[in-house]
């Protein structure tokens, strides 16, 4: 199981992720987040795509949540 986190020292609130996977990403005071409860999407294709195209790098994927 990958956890999925979003770095928000990285994240500029494009808003990428919540376009792509509205499912596990929303906007939080104008930065990217994962909705609660979705941390454990990381295997998630469709969220291993958002974090390959966000444009500031900012979604973390691995064992631990950044």
């Amino acid at each position: 199981m990958t956890k999925v986190s979003v770095d928000r020292e990285l994240c500029y609130g494009s808003g990428e992720c919540v376009y792509r996977v509205p499912s596990v990403f929303t906007m939080e005071g104008g930065f990217g987040a994962v909705r609660a409860g979705r941390e454990d999407s990381g295997d998630e294709p469709e969220v291993r795509e958002a974090a390959e195209l966000c444009p500031s790098q900012a979604i973390v994927l691995g064992t631990q949540p950044a």
